[in-house]
């Protein structure tokens, strides 16, 4: 079954030369063109697409305002940010606002391809010179330090590390020989050790600790 696409970007140009990239390839549809923030609530309130290829800036509410309502809304439907800016903040924000990635216009046709497979399997996509960027960022003062008083079993480390390279949990599962159950209740587990619950900040505690 194809995923159901909708572009929300104000440029006509680069709508139509994604329109021509995506149905090109196989298993990817568009289903419709925003040129604006209202019109991609709009049209995704009425075509219910599998996934927004959205904007940050766009006229109206902008893109995360447009990437928080989205998802209040519709909360199965998978955003991916597709922007020209290369900004740690806006990352950020982005994430917090629901997004499911970030990726930037500069990139490779096989990355948004792959960009768009990551997302729609349910794990965050953000382009690797922003991951690189968001490892780099010094560690705030409030940084919990749980794990020091309540270190990771070997079988968290496990989950931990196949987290961070992007698998889900029922192919953790398969790799560990466990029950997508267990993989939950260990992931649970050492995210509330780490206080830590995005993939992002688990994959800088891993960089940090030496966990590959």
């Amino acid at each position: 079954m194809a995923i159901n696409i909708l572009i929300a970007d104000d440029h006509g140009v680069l709508r139509a030369g994604l329109v021509a990239l995506l149905n090109y390839e196989t298993g990817f549809e568009v289903v419709g063109e925003a040129e604006n923030s209202e019109e991609a609530l709009r049209l995704a309130s009425e075509n219910h697409p599998d996934l927004i290829l959205m904007d940050l800036n766009m006229p109206e509410m902008g893109g995360i305002e447009a990437t928080r309502r989205i998802r209040k809304s519709l909360p199965n439907v998978r955003v991916l940010i597709l922007t020209l800016y290369e900004d740690v903040d806006l990352v950020h924000e982005a994430i917090q606002a629901g997004a499911d990635g970030y990726i930037l216009k500069r990139a490779a046709k096989t990355e948004l391809i792959s960009a768009i497979q990551t997302v729609m399997r349910g794990d965050l996509y953000v382009h690797p010179a922003m991951m690189r960027a968001l490892l780099s960022e010094p560690e705030p003062e409030t940084k919990p330090s749980a794990a020091l008083a309540e270190p990771l079993t070997p079988r968290e480390v496990d989950v931990l590390r196949l987290i961070v390279r992007g698998y889900t949990n029922s192919q953790i599962a398969e790799i560990l020989s466990l029950s997508v159950r267990t993989v939950e209740y260990h992931r649970a587990n050492l995210t509330g050790k780490l206080n830590l619950h995005s993939r992002v900040d688990l994959i800088r505690y891993a960089a940090e600790n030496g966990i590959t």
